[in-house]
């Protein structure tokens, strides 16, 4: 019912587009952090295409005022989903001008962090813009956007397009944002934080802003270290200029994605704001490349439908394979493509959902559509391939395109069979292995990675040979990260010599597979199993710490000693595991407690989700449960985070279980906030049932 109710409400939007056209939007909003509220004025004008009686304005539990249009009082309803506007229009121009106030659901998020200090953030794709601002669900009405912003003036805001002008009045900043071009209203963004910035310029001349908080402004260079190199790649290659005026990357907490294409701004989530060593496992740089991919891809030119999901997710996925290629190397590249080939042929056993269909996996969209891509990048040639893109994305600028109208611009310039090509990627659930394979063995360390998978289940003794070769020559470390997965299940004495070599090679990614697929680890291969802990890499750290604690409690000391400084990535992934294995460890320290505050500040509202839930994992592990505890697990089920707040709910339910954990949070249950109260009122009431 749902999905037939999506496609009548699609249905009446694209029906409204052939007789309404809404061309501009001027916005002035103010924010409200404590109250979590939106407010404004709004001016659309739009152009009456065809009679009709009645204009709708998709805008979620909003409350309207002054709704007029031509500066005239008109008849309005507000369903409560939209702003329906009722009258007997005609053709001709008209501007709506009309005040509201919201308190947003979803879409936009208020992210608190300490000290009354707020992030503020939007995600539209998916969660609607709609719910923050009157706007457009329908993709296919696409608008030139124009907002200002009062806020406070200890904080930087952004917003698409250009800043056209910053004013002070007393504590307030207003910031009046400008665009020339239209766009699909899911587009629209905003960010409020306290942020550094760093200002560059492409060879094209765009202006390049890099946007990071004051906390990680030594962060700059590693987080952003191939931005302006991807950017200048991706102009080149695509073949068509920057579409828009500028570009912006701002990191934010607690994002839902990993990053998202806002026109001019993309968002993208904090975890990938690294330091030298965090880089090397946890880097920003394809996150980066896709996102900037879809300001063609999906900004530029949007697909009209879900149906046809692929032209923006597949080929953004595609042109960051591209900018990787540039960047790392044809072995990275081609090792990528096989990865997620194995990827979509175990997934296609049980997903029958091809390409072309609306409901198509996220695996499907992104990494069979790049694949898809790529076969036909390869059939066509580089030329042909190139100049059908220019002319597809000159073609269709600023308007919503499908399927079809990308294969109209590769007939032109190829006579390569697109019914197969369709039939084979787009419409069929089974990967052509046969295909992809001859395309893959182009790359030489693919050719040595197809043959160590073809030994798979050959005896350790028959292709050990063979593996010590390969481990020991220069070949792509992926192809050496194989043999290391292939040897988790030999017994330790067969396998021994392989893993001393595989420690040798001084490969992060390669020493990094030995550390994880070697969890019990033996007492003659401890010395060289210690040294990495010496990596260079947090993710290795932290796997060799836990292994080595946990294989030789009588070394626990040392290592607890050796790594009691250590911080790791911006989710203090190895400061809490510290923490977790020095309480664990009987009289390491004299004081306990002062570990324990420090875990139970870890899941505070000072820091993000993923941090919150590590630090509530071990607490509520070593039975480690205080009311500031609990307090911070109900708060956990309100995080607009849907894994966070289940986790929160879950354990929470878990806990109940207990009879004397019931009278604890019902203790805590006044101190609550209203949200938090209703949340675990819900949870005592469940378990009484």
């Amino acid at each position: 019912m749902k999905y037939i109710l999506l496609l009548f409400t699609t249905f009446l939007f694209a029906q409204q587009t052939k007789f309404v056209d809404f061309k501009t939007v001027s916005g002035q909003l103010s924010l409200n952090a404590k109250e979590k509220l939106v407010s404004g004025s709004v001016d659309y004008q739009f152009e009456v295409l065809k009679p009709i009686d009645t204009i709708k304005i998709d805008a979620k539990n909003m409350e309207f005022t002054n709704v007029q249009i031509d500066n005239k009082e008109v008849n309005s309803i507000n369903t409560g989903k939209e702003l329906q506007i009722i009258g007997n229009f005609q053709k001709g121009k008209n501007h709506l001008t009309f005040e509201y106030v919201v308190k947003p659901k979803q879409a936009l998020y208020f992210v608190t962090i300490e000290n009354s200090e707020v992030q503020i953030w939007t995600q539209g794709q998916g969660r609607y813009t709609s719910n923050w601002f009157p706007s457009f669900d329908d993709v296919n009405e696409k608008v030139i956007f124009n907002l200002g912003f009062n806020y406070d003036s200890g904080y930087q805001v952004i917003s698409n397009g250009v800043l056209k002008n910053k004013t002070s009045n007393g504590n307030l900043n207003h910031w009046q944002y400008e665009m020339k071009k239209p766009m699909s209203s899911y587009l629209l963004m905003l960010a409020i934080g306290k942020y550094d910035k760093k200002e560059g310029t492409a060879k094209s001349n765009i202006p390049l802003e890099y946007y990071l908080e004051n906390k990680d402004a030594n962060r700059f260079e590693p987080t952003y270290r191939y931005s302006k190199h991807i950017f200048d790649f991706l102009e080149k290659e695509i073949g068509v200029k920057y579409p828009w005026e500028i570009y912006r990357q701002i990191p934010v907490r607690d994002f839902i994605y990993a990053g998202m294409e806002n026109t001019t701004s993309t968002l993208f989530a904090t975890r990938y704001v690294v330091d030298s060593i965090g880089f090397e496992d946890r880097n920003y740089t394809n996150v980066d490349a896709h996102e900037l991919a879809h300001h063609w891809f999906g900004d530029l030119i949007t697909a009209e439908s879900s149906k046809d999901h692929w032209l923006q997710e597949g080929f953004a996925t595609y042109y960051a394979a591209l900018a990787e290629k540039e960047i790392y190397g044809d072995d990275f590249f081609y090792s990528k493509l096989y990865d997620t080939a194995q990827q979509i042929k175990f997934a296609s056993r049980i997903d029958t959902i091809p390409v072309l269909n609306a409901k198509a996996s996220s695996l499907t969209f992104y990494e069979k559509g790049a694949w898809a891509l790529f076969v036909l990048h390869e059939s066509i040639g580089d030329k042909a391939f190139k100049k059908a893109i220019k002319s597809y994305l000159k073609k269709y600028a600023y308007e919503t395109v499908n399927t079809h109208n990308f294969f109209d611009e590769i007939k032109k310039v190829s006579n390569f069979d697109l019914g197969k090509f369709q039939k084979t990627w787009l419409e069929s659930t089974v990967f052509d292995t046969a295909t992809a394979n001859a395309l893959l063995s182009k790359n030489k360390a693919i050719q040595i990675r197809l043959e160590v998978d073809k030994v798979k289940k050959t005896p350790l003794a028959e292709k050990e040979s063979f593996f010590k070769k390969t481990l020991e020559s220069d070949v792509y470390y992926s192809v050496k990260q194989a043999i290391v997965d292939q040897l988790e299940n030999e017994k330790y004495e067969a396998k021994k010599t392989l893993l001393l070599i595989a420690l040798k090679t001084n490969n992060i990614q390669v020493r990094q597979d030995v550390a994880t697929t070697l969890s019990k680890i033996p007492e003659d291969f401890r010395v060289e199993y210690e040294t990495l802990l010496d990596d260079k890499s947090y993710q290795t750290q932290e796997i060799a710490l836990y292994w080595l604690w946990k294989n030789f409690p009588d070394h626990r000391a040392e290592y607890l000693e050796k790594s009691k400084n250590w911080i790791g990535f911006n989710d203090y992934n190895l400061r809490t595991m510290w923490l977790s294995l020095a309480l664990s460890t009987p009289n390491y320290t004299a004081n306990p407690e002062v570990l324990v505050s420090e875990l139970i500040a870890f899941s505070s509202t000072k820091y993000e989700a993923t941090t919150r839930q590590n630090a509530l994992e071990k607490l509520i592990a070593f039975k480690i449960i205080n009311d500031q505890v609990l307090s911070n697990l109900v708060g956990a089920t309100t995080h607009h985070m849907w894994q966070f707040s289940k986790f929160g709910r879950d354990t929470i339910r878990f806990l109940l279980k207990k009879s004397e954990m019931r009278a604890s949070f019902e203790r805590i249950l006044p101190n609550l906030t209203p949200d938090e109260q209703f949340q675990l009122n819900r949870l005592l009431k469940e378990i009484e049932k």
